[in-house]
Protein backbone atom coordinates (compact mmCIF):
# COMPACT_ATOMS: atom_id res chain seq x y z
CA UNK A 1 0.00 0.00 0.00
CA UNK A 2 1.38 3.40 -0.91
CA UNK A 3 2.05 6.05 1.72
CA UNK A 4 -0.56 8.33 0.07
CA UNK A 5 -3.27 5.75 0.64
CA UNK A 6 -1.94 5.12 4.16
CA UNK A 7 -2.29 8.78 5.04
CA UNK A 8 -5.78 8.88 3.47
CA UNK A 9 -6.86 5.94 5.63
CA UNK A 10 -5.36 7.49 8.78
CA UNK A 11 -7.04 10.84 8.09
CA UNK A 12 -10.37 9.12 7.45
CA UNK A 13 -10.11 7.20 10.73
CA UNK A 14 -9.28 10.42 12.60
CA UNK A 15 -12.14 12.31 10.94
CA UNK A 16 -14.91 9.69 11.22
CA UNK A 17 -13.76 7.27 13.95
CA UNK A 18 -15.50 8.76 17.00
CA UNK A 19 -18.71 9.67 15.20
CA UNK A 20 -18.93 6.27 13.58
CA UNK A 21 -18.35 4.45 16.87
CA UNK A 22 -20.99 6.61 18.56
CA UNK A 23 -23.43 5.87 15.69
CA UNK A 24 -22.85 2.13 16.06
CA UNK A 25 -23.03 2.13 19.90
CA UNK A 26 -26.49 3.68 19.83
CA UNK A 27 -27.72 0.76 17.70
CA UNK A 28 -26.18 -2.28 19.39
CA UNK A 29 -26.40 -3.69 22.91
CA UNK A 30 -22.74 -3.87 23.91
CA UNK A 31 -19.54 -1.91 23.43
CA UNK A 32 -17.82 -5.12 22.32
CA UNK A 33 -20.34 -5.54 19.47
CA UNK A 34 -19.88 -1.89 18.51
CA UNK A 35 -16.11 -2.26 18.39
CA UNK A 36 -16.37 -5.47 16.35
CA UNK A 37 -18.65 -3.77 13.84
CA UNK A 38 -16.38 -0.73 13.65
CA UNK A 39 -13.41 -3.00 13.00
CA UNK A 40 -15.38 -4.69 10.19
CA UNK A 41 -16.19 -1.28 8.70
CA UNK A 42 -12.52 -0.22 8.75
CA UNK A 43 -11.48 -3.54 7.26
CA UNK A 44 -13.95 -3.14 4.41
CA UNK A 45 -12.88 0.49 3.94
CA UNK A 46 -9.21 -0.51 3.62
CA UNK A 47 -10.08 -3.20 1.08
CA UNK A 48 -12.25 -0.90 -1.02
CA UNK A 49 -10.09 2.23 -0.88
CA UNK A 50 -7.24 0.24 -2.45
CA UNK A 51 -9.48 -0.99 -5.26
CA UNK A 52 -11.52 2.09 -6.14
CA UNK A 53 -11.99 5.68 -5.01
CA UNK A 54 -14.93 6.51 -2.75
CA UNK A 55 -16.69 9.74 -3.66
CA UNK A 56 -18.54 10.43 -0.38
CA UNK A 57 -16.47 8.73 2.27
CA UNK A 58 -18.66 9.67 5.25
CA UNK A 59 -21.88 8.50 3.64
CA UNK A 60 -20.18 5.29 2.52
CA UNK A 61 -18.82 4.56 6.02
CA UNK A 62 -22.17 5.12 7.74
CA UNK A 63 -24.00 3.01 5.15
CA UNK A 64 -21.52 0.15 5.63
CA UNK A 65 -21.88 0.48 9.42
CA UNK A 66 -25.68 0.36 9.15
CA UNK A 67 -25.47 -2.74 6.93
CA UNK A 68 -23.08 -4.44 9.38
CA UNK A 69 -25.45 -3.66 12.27
CA UNK A 70 -28.38 -5.14 10.34
CA UNK A 71 -26.34 -8.22 9.48
CA UNK A 72 -25.41 -8.66 13.15
CA UNK A 73 -29.08 -8.39 14.21
CA UNK A 74 -30.13 -10.92 11.59
CA UNK A 75 -27.41 -13.32 12.62
CA UNK A 76 -28.37 -13.07 16.30
CA UNK A 77 -32.09 -13.50 15.60
CA UNK A 78 -31.37 -16.57 13.46
CA UNK A 79 -29.20 -18.02 16.26
CA UNK A 80 -31.92 -17.36 18.83
CA UNK A 81 -34.45 -19.00 16.55
CA UNK A 82 -32.39 -22.16 16.11
CA UNK A 83 -31.45 -22.26 19.82
CA UNK A 84 -35.10 -22.07 20.88
CA UNK A 85 -35.59 -25.83 20.51
CA UNK A 86 -35.74 -27.34 23.98
CA UNK A 87 -34.13 -30.58 25.07
CA UNK A 88 -37.59 -32.13 25.31
CA UNK A 89 -38.24 -31.36 21.66
CA UNK A 90 -34.85 -32.78 20.69
CA UNK A 91 -35.53 -36.14 22.36
CA UNK A 92 -38.74 -36.76 20.42
CA UNK A 93 -38.89 -36.15 16.71
CA UNK A 94 -41.77 -36.63 14.34
CA UNK A 95 -39.11 -37.34 11.73
CA UNK A 96 -38.39 -40.60 13.54
CA UNK A 97 -41.99 -41.66 13.03
CA UNK A 98 -42.55 -40.07 9.63
CA UNK A 99 -39.39 -41.32 7.95
CA UNK A 100 -39.46 -44.92 9.13
CA UNK A 101 -39.05 -47.34 6.23
CA UNK A 102 -41.22 -50.08 7.65
CA UNK A 103 -44.87 -49.32 7.04
CA UNK A 104 -46.75 -50.90 9.90
CA UNK A 105 -50.41 -50.15 10.57
CA UNK A 106 -49.32 -48.13 13.61
CA UNK A 107 -46.84 -45.93 11.70
CA UNK A 108 -49.35 -45.42 8.87
CA UNK A 109 -51.98 -44.36 11.39
CA UNK A 110 -49.55 -41.97 13.10
CA UNK A 111 -48.55 -40.47 9.75
CA UNK A 112 -52.18 -39.83 8.83
CA UNK A 113 -52.91 -38.27 12.22
CA UNK A 114 -49.78 -36.14 12.00
CA UNK A 115 -50.57 -34.78 8.52
CA UNK A 116 -54.17 -34.01 9.47
CA UNK A 117 -53.02 -32.11 12.56
CA UNK A 118 -50.23 -30.38 10.65
CA UNK A 119 -52.52 -29.11 7.88
CA UNK A 120 -55.19 -28.09 10.41
CA UNK A 121 -52.54 -26.10 12.31
CA UNK A 122 -51.37 -24.51 9.04
CA UNK A 123 -54.92 -23.40 8.28
CA UNK A 124 -55.10 -21.62 11.64
CA UNK A 125 -52.20 -19.34 10.73
CA UNK A 126 -52.72 -15.86 9.30
CA UNK A 127 -52.30 -15.92 5.52
CA UNK A 128 -48.97 -14.03 5.53
CA UNK A 129 -47.39 -16.39 8.07
CA UNK A 130 -48.70 -19.50 6.33
CA UNK A 131 -47.47 -18.34 2.93
CA UNK A 132 -43.96 -17.49 4.15
CA UNK A 133 -43.74 -20.85 5.94
CA UNK A 134 -44.85 -22.77 2.85
CA UNK A 135 -42.54 -20.87 0.51
CA UNK A 136 -39.51 -21.24 2.77
CA UNK A 137 -40.00 -24.78 4.10
CA UNK A 138 -41.83 -26.61 1.34
CA UNK A 139 -40.76 -24.77 -1.80
CA UNK A 140 -37.24 -24.03 -0.60
CA UNK A 141 -37.28 -20.30 -1.41
CA UNK A 142 -34.81 -18.12 0.44
CA UNK A 143 -36.02 -15.14 2.44
CA UNK A 144 -34.39 -12.89 -0.16
CA UNK A 145 -36.44 -14.55 -2.92
CA UNK A 146 -39.62 -14.22 -0.87
CA UNK A 147 -38.80 -10.54 -0.24
CA UNK A 148 -38.63 -9.98 -3.99
CA UNK A 149 -41.99 -11.73 -4.46
CA UNK A 150 -43.80 -9.89 -1.68
CA UNK A 151 -42.02 -6.55 -1.45
CA UNK A 152 -41.57 -7.10 2.32
CA UNK A 153 -38.20 -6.83 4.03
CA UNK A 154 -36.48 -10.04 5.10
CA UNK A 155 -36.73 -9.22 8.81
CA UNK A 156 -40.51 -9.14 8.55
CA UNK A 157 -40.51 -12.43 6.67
CA UNK A 158 -38.24 -14.11 9.22
CA UNK A 159 -40.52 -12.89 12.00
CA UNK A 160 -43.61 -14.24 10.23
CA UNK A 161 -42.00 -17.63 9.77
CA UNK A 162 -40.92 -17.67 13.41
CA UNK A 163 -44.49 -17.08 14.58
CA UNK A 164 -45.71 -19.79 12.23
CA UNK A 165 -43.13 -22.27 13.56
CA UNK A 166 -44.01 -21.45 17.17
CA UNK A 167 -47.70 -22.02 16.46
CA UNK A 168 -47.02 -25.30 14.66
CA UNK A 169 -44.78 -26.49 17.50
CA UNK A 170 -47.42 -25.72 20.09
CA UNK A 171 -50.14 -27.49 18.13
CA UNK A 172 -48.01 -30.52 17.34
CA UNK A 173 -46.71 -30.67 20.92
CA UNK A 174 -50.22 -31.69 21.96
CA UNK A 175 -50.15 -34.52 19.44
CA UNK A 176 -46.67 -35.55 20.56
CA UNK A 177 -47.78 -35.64 24.20
CA UNK A 178 -50.73 -37.83 23.27
CA UNK A 179 -48.48 -40.22 21.36
CA UNK A 180 -45.99 -40.44 24.21
CA UNK A 181 -48.74 -41.27 26.69
CA UNK A 182 -49.56 -44.46 24.83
Amino acid sequence: MSSGKDSHIIETIKEYGRGLLSFIRRRVKSDADAEDILQDVWHQFCAVVNAEPIEQTGAWLFRVARNKIIDRHKKKSEQLFTESVTEEEETFSFKEIMMVDNATPETEYLRNVFWKQFFAALEELPEEQRQVYLWHELEGLSFADIAVLTGENTGTLISRKRYAVLHLRNRLRLLRDEILIY
